[in-house]
């Protein structure tokens, strides 16, 4: 079997909101997207978050390409600025946050892909 190798970026990437009271905040784009692993680019304005959650299956990998990005997993709170990433095993409790004046623009690669599951920690949806 011979895959079809292709370039993609943002604009060629197929785009979904989400995030914050009306699941509209924040952009997602996705770079990758196979039944085995998943890479998004994601666009988080300041002030934005999303709901503490966790994953039965995905192990994920979140890096910061720009600004500021704070990962609560568990009990324990990481402020990641650009450059840095990190890893959120599955069943581990996690949300993330901009809370910095700045928007965020992270990478968030998800093996398997976590869409489909995704368990909210907070009985939210």
């Amino acid at each position: 079997m011979i895959s079809k190798t292709q370039m993609v970026s943002r604009q060629t990437a197929t785009h979904y909101k989400w995030g914050g009271p009306y699941e509209d905040d924040c952009d997602g784009w996705h770079l990758l997207r196979t039944p085995h692993l998943s890479i998004i680019e994601e666009l988080m304005p300041p002030g934005t978050s999303e709901i503490r959650h966790f994953h039965i299956y995905s192990r994920q990998f979140f890096y910061v390409l720009e600004g500021e990005l704070t990962i609560e997993v568990e009990e324990h709170s990481f402020v990641l600025q650009a450059g840095e990433g990190l890893e959120v095993s599955p069943g581990q409790p996690h949300q993330v946050f901009n809370r910095s004046s700045n928007p965020a623009r992270i990478l968030v690669t998800s093996q398997p892909p976590s869409h489909g599951d995704r368990v909210n920690a907070d009985g939210q949806g």
